[in-house]
């Protein structure tokens, strides 16, 4: 304990001396959503980035987002502190695999998830994360959508929008820690739990989507469960939020749909990983000019659109 304090410490110093900001996703590691500046989803915290004033930016989830960092902010230092926090599905999408599906549906626009590698989202139209994926896709100028790279987001996103065909691209790519969760799993936690409302990521499969009262990103699900007249909640996704859940909603019960539902990517990042990251400025996220400026525009397109969630 005493060591953990001493390096907060440290940590708050060195962040005050390097004018830093310490963002973090939902998903991270307790001692790191506490000593973050700002915890929240993908598109909250692109937002925290586009809009901080700090100088250097020290971004606690995985690499695509500290990329997305530096599209938004070419000119801060964008530190990771652990190269080896890397999205696995955003890893599953070859760019010539995206470059042969625009060959041949060159009608279609194409709507990347934020999950995604820089060289897929330079490929793409559009950026959207899963709290305005539907939004965005309803505002695109075209009925055919090539969707990238998760597939049960497509899903979602098909349900949503029926009056557009969405391709998803790969046929197979998806979130092996939501994946993980399947009905047969679920239904035994509803049965303990019959009270309980059922909040879901649109990251897990389309049967779970199909049994949830409500779907939602990670901030829309916080937002909901505070919003919510039930006093019990089964979470279906990550297990990282659930620290965040309960910290902000004491007087309400939240139980994670699966032990197993944990990123490993996500739990690398540790507070000594972060306080090396600000006494040796490591490790910098680099992106070369041209590629920041074919991704920029469809990024802020994501970032002005309003949305509730």
């Amino acid at each position: 304990m005493v060591k953990t304090e001493e390096i907060v410490k440290k940590i708050q110093k060195l962040k005050e001396k390097r004018n830093a900001v310490i963002l973090a996703h939902n998903y991270q590691r307790p001692e790191i959503q506490d000593i973050a500046d700002f915890v929240g989803d993908s598109l909250d915290l692109s937002r925290k980035a586009k809009e901080s004033d700090a100088e250097v930016i020290v971004f606690c989830g995985v690499y695509f987002m500290a990329e997305v960092a530096k599209v938004l902010c070419p000119e801060k230092v964008v530190l990771i502190p652990d190269l080896g926090a890397k999205c696995t599905m955003a890893l599953m999408l070859p760019p010539e695999v995206l470059k042969e599906a625009k060959r041949k549906n060159p009608e279609a626009k194409v709507v990347s998830y934020i999950n995604s590698t820089s060289a897929i989202k330079a490929e793409s139209d559009y950026i959207c994360t899963s709290s305005n994926a539907v939004e965005v896709v309803k505002k695109v100028d075209s009925r055919q959508i090539i969707f990238t790279p998760d597939v049960n987001l497509a899903h979602y996103i098909q349900k949503e929008v029926r009056d557009k065909s969405i391709r998803a691209v790969p046929t197979y790519g998806s979130c092996p820690v939501h994946n993980l969760l399947s009905l047969e799993d679920l239904k035994k936690i509803i049965e303990k739990h019959k009270d309980a409302e059922i909040v879901a990521h649109p990251e897990t499969r389309p049967e779970i989507q199909e049994v949830a009262d409500y779907i939602a990103s990670t901030n829309g699900i916080v937002k909901y469960c505070k919003r919510s007249k039930s006093k019990k909640f089964i979470i279906c996704t990550e297990e990282g939020l659930i620290y965040r859940l309960k910290k902000e909603i004491p007087d309400k019960e939240f139980i994670l749909a699966s032990k197993y539902m944990v990123c490993s990517s996500m739990k690398v990042i540790t507070l000594e990983k972060v306080l090396m990251a600000l006494e040796k400025m490591k490790y910098e996220v680099k992106l070369h000019a041209t590629e920041i400026e074919k991704i920029r525009r469809a990024i802020e397109f994501m970032i002005n659109l309003k949305n509730d969630e």
